[in-house]
């Protein structure tokens, strides 16, 4: 670990300028540190922002707004959230352990880093961490990584299930800086790596997090996630589906679809979610739609197996997210 500077932000006013002159924001720490330990990341200057008033959970008629401070776990526990959005608190709940869901916050979540076994060798080149120098994955350990989303100078899979959930619900992210406050759509928020996968997100230099607004709907009730890995606990997806529908008397009325572990970004499927609305709630309309998620996949050469997954992921959860009350 590198050395780097470390204070503890007071007010929203403090850390602001912090960010500004290029510190680190850290709260649960559970990405960040364990990156500088490895010396992937190497902040000369890491601010706590674990004293802003970031920590609550405030749903109402209309929408859900949860600070960026609040845990995994909390958030995963609501019993609010619990029932008018299943989908989020699944996906929480099959996230990383209980001990990191404890102290993990919702912006840190969304601002994890890529697990690529690349990214975290600084041995190995990978635009990603060192711009230029190549992506070895390509060419290499390609079995986990993403087949959407993808170019020739990056093909890491993003890795939080929750921004998959969120994604799928048309989530914004509240951004706040000198200027004041404002909302990015959790679709236009992250960013596929194109020529330059160094750049991950929409978020400027000095911006900091503050919370995450969900809106309610019909569908967001009769909603899941369904997390596929290679063992049942403590594991990043192959593949993951997020799902949300509305189904009144046996058509499907609305649809929202997006998958994790099989893309770049967290993907929002909109061929799924239109060859889903207005057809009858049956198998058949659950195969034949799920038969489009793997639309524009680039497969690599030992994740070809990704493209039947998650067409079979995404019809299982629709068929049970279809079967819920």
């Amino acid at each position: 670990m590198f050395p780097f500077s470390f204070t503890k932000a007071a007010d929203e006013a403090s850390a602001l300028a912090a960010g500004e002159s290029g510190a680190r924001y850290i709260a649960g720490g559970t990405t960040l540190v364990d990156l500088m330990r490895e010396t992937v990341e190497r902040p000369e200057s890491v601010v706590d922002i674990n004293a802003l008033p970031y920590g609550n959970i405030d749903l109402q008629q209309s929408r859900l707004r949860v600070g960026s401070l609040v845990r995994m776990s909390d958030l995963a526990a609501h019993p609010g959230v619990r029932e008018q959005f299943p989908v989020i608190a699944q996906a929480l709940e099959l996230s990383a352990s209980a001990q990191l869901r404890n102290m993990a916050s919702i912006g840190g979540n969304l601002m994890q880093r890529p697990r690529c076994l690349y990214f975290r060798d600084v041995t190995a080149a990978c635009n990603r961490r060192t711009p230029g120098t190549g992506c070895s994955a390509i060419a290499g350990r390609n079995r986990t990584l993403a087949i959407l989303g993808t170019s020739d100078s990056c093909v890491a899979t993003h890795p939080s299930d929750l921004a998959v959930a969120l994604t799928a619900l048309d989530a914004v992210v509240i951004v706040r800086d000198s200027n004041g406050e404002q909302t990015i759509r959790l679709s236009d928020f992250f960013r596929q790596p194109g020529t330059t996968p160094n750049e991950e997100h929409n978020l400027r230099p000095g911006q900091l997090i503050v919370g995450v607004e969900v809106p309610v709907t019909p569908e967001s009730r009769r909603s899941g996630y369904l997390k596929v890995r290679d063992r049942e606990s403590y594991e990043f997806a192959l593949a993951s589906a997020a799902v949300a529908m509305d189904i009144r008397d046996g058509l499907v009325r609305a649809a929202r679809v997006a998958v994790g572990g099989v893309g770049t970004v967290p993907w929002r499927l909109p061929a799924v979610e239109q060859a889903l609305t207005g057809r009858p709630a049956s198998a058949d309309s659950w195969r034949t739609a799920a038969s489009r998620a793997a639309d524009g996949a680039r497969p690599l050469s030992e994740n070809g197996f990704k493209v039947e997954l998650i067409k079979r992921t995404v019809e299982r959860q629709l068929a049970t997210v279809a079967a819920l009350p």
